[in-house]
C-alpha cells in the first residue's frame, strides 16, 4: 500500500480512537431499517457487532439460522451476569479439507480475540499466531485424556476434540483452547464462535462477490490452470527437511495470482485468497492480515444499501452466515449482544498486529514462535480491560486493514 494510503489509514485509526467520546454527544441519523448498524448476530461474533437492530421478523429469522451450542464452560454459573462492561469473544477459524476424515483431529486455522471495551462503541481484533509455543493444560473430553504439555497453540483445539466428532468435537476443542489462553495469559471469554471459512464461500456467493484491497502480490498454491483452461493444483507440497513446506511446481500449470490493488473477488477467489500463506514472505502473519481484511470487507458489503435495502437478499445472507458459524453467546441472549454493540461498525473495528506482523522465534522451540514484549503487554491490557489506552499509546500496532 502506498505511503499516502498508509498515512490516511493511520489518521483514520487515530480519529476512530479519539472520536468515540465525541460520538456519544451527537445524535444518530435514523434511515431505513432503524439505522441498520452492523451485521446480524452471527456476524457480530466475527466482526464486533450485529449489522442491524431490525424488525422482529428479520431478527427472529436471524436467530433461528445461527447454530448455537455450549462451547465454553459456564464459569460463575448461577451468578447474575450483565452485558455491560468490557467483553472478550474467542473466534476460532477452521478450514477443513474436502476429503478430511470426520474422526481426524482438527487444528484451529485461525485464533482471534475480539475485545470490546466497556464503552461498547468500538472493538479490537487480535490474532494469536497459530504456531505460538504454549503450555496446554491437561484435559479429559470423555473419550480421550490429554495429559498436558507444551505444543503450538493450534494443537489445543485439536487435543480437546480428539476422538470426537460434530458438536462434541467443537465444544471440547473450544474449551481446551480457551483454557490454554487463560493459563498462559490470564484472559477469559464471555462468548465464542467457530467460523468455517469454507462455509463463508457461500456467504460471498450470495453477496455476488466481495470488494477488497489486495496489499501484496499473492500466488495461490491451491488453484491454477493448464493450457486448456482446466483447473489444476499448481504445486506439489512436501514437508521441507528443515521444517515448513516445500513447493514443487507442476509442469504446465499456471497458478492463480492476486495482484496488488482493489479487487472484486468471486466466492472461490475470496476463499482461496484467505487460505494462502506458503508463498507469502511473512507466512501466517500475512494470512492473518488478509483474513482480517476479508472480514471487514464482508461486513461493509453486508452493511451496504444494496444488501440492507433488499430483505430477500438480506435473509439469504443471514441464513448462510448461520450455517457457516457456531456460536456460544455465554449467559447472554443474542439480542443482548446485538443491542450492546449496536454502535460498532466496520470503521470502528481496529485490527491489531501481534509480533509487529512478523515471526518471533520461541526460545524453547526454534520451530515455533513466542509473543514479543509489546504483544505480551497487549495481552495484559486485554486481561485488565485497558486496550483503548494501550492502543492510544502504541499506534504502531494498529493494522492497515
Amino acid at each position: 500500500m502506498g505511503a499516502l494510503a498508509q498515512g490516511k489509514t493511520r489518521q483514520t485509526n487515530q480519529q476512530t480512537l479519539q472520536a468515540t467520546k465525541k460520538k456519544k454527544k451527537r445524535g444518530r441519523r435514523d434511515p431505513a431499517w432503524a439505522r441498520a448498524l452492523v451485521a446480524v448476530g452471527a456476524l457480530m461474533m466475527i466482526v464486533a457487532g450485529g449489522v442491524f437492530v431490525v424488525k422482529d421478523a428479520v431478527f427472529g429469522f436471524a436467530t433461528r439460522s445461527v447454530h448455537k451450542e455450549d462451547l465454553l464452560p459456564q464459569e460463575n454459573e448461577g451468578r447474575h451476569a450483565s452485558i455491560s462492561g468490557a467483553k472478550n469473544i474467542l473466534l476460532i477459524g477452521i478450514d477443513p479439507r474436502p476429503n478430511q476424515n470426520p474422526n481426524d483431529a482438527i487444528r484451529s486455522d485461525s485464533i482471534l480475540i475480539l475485545h470490546i471495551p466497556a464503552s461498547h462503541d468500538m472493538a479490537f481484533l487480535i490474532s494469536i499466531p497459530r504456531d505460538t509455543w504454549v503450555s496446554i493444560p491437561k484435559y479429559d473430553n470423555g473419550t480421550k485424556v490429554y495429559r498436558g504439555g507444551k505444543d503450538k497453540i493450534n494443537g489445543a483445539f485439536a487435543e480437546g476434540g480428539y476422538g470426537l466428532t460434530g458438536k462434541d468435537q467443537r465444544k471440547h476443542g473450544t474449551t481446551l483452547l480457551a483454557g490454554t489462553i487463560k493459563q498462559n495469559w490470564g484472559i477469559t471469554f464471555d462468548a465464542a464462535a467457530i467460523v468455517d471459512f469454507v462455509g463463508f464461500q457461500e456467504v460471498v456467493k450470495v453477496l455476488g462477490g466481495v470488494d477488497m484491497y489486495v496489499d501484496q502480490k499473492t500466488t495461490s498454491v491451491h488453484i491454477g490452470h493448464d493450457a486448456q483452461g482446466n483447473t489444476k493444483t499448481p504445486f506439489e507440497q512436501r514437508d521441507a527437511p528443515g521444517g515448513g513446506t516445500q513447493l514443487i511446481p507442476i509442469k504446465g500449470v499456471t497458478p492463480v495470482v492476486y495482484e496488488v490493488g482493489y479487487q472484486h473477488l468471486d466466492a472461490w477467489q475470496a476463499l482461496d485468497f484467505v487460505r494462502q500463506r506458503e508463498t507469502l514472505p511473512n507466512s501466517d502473519y500475512d494470512r492473518q492480515r488478509h483474513q482480517q481484511q476479508f472480514i471487514k470487507a464482508l461486513l461493509k458489503k453486508i452493511a451496504s444499501k444494496e444488501v440492507l435495502g433488499s430483505p430477500s437478499t438480506l435473509n439469504k445472507v443471514i441464513e448462510v452466515v448461520g450455517r457457516a458459524m457456531t456460536i456460544d453467546t455465554g449467559p447472554f441472549g443474542l439480542d443482548d449482544w446485538i443491542f450492546a454493540m449496536r454502535g460498532i461498525d466496520g470503521d470502528r473495528l481496529l485490527t491489531l498486529k501481534t509480533n509487529n506482523g512478523g515471526f518471533h522465534q520461541s526460545a524453547e522451540n526454534p520451530g515455533a514462535e513466542a509473543l514479543d514484549e509489546t504483544t505480551l503487554e497487549l495481552m495484559a491490557a486485554v486481561r485488565s480491560r485497558t486496550v483503548p489506552e494501550f492502543v492510544q499509546a502504541h499506534q504502531g500496532i494498529v493494522g492497515s486493514s
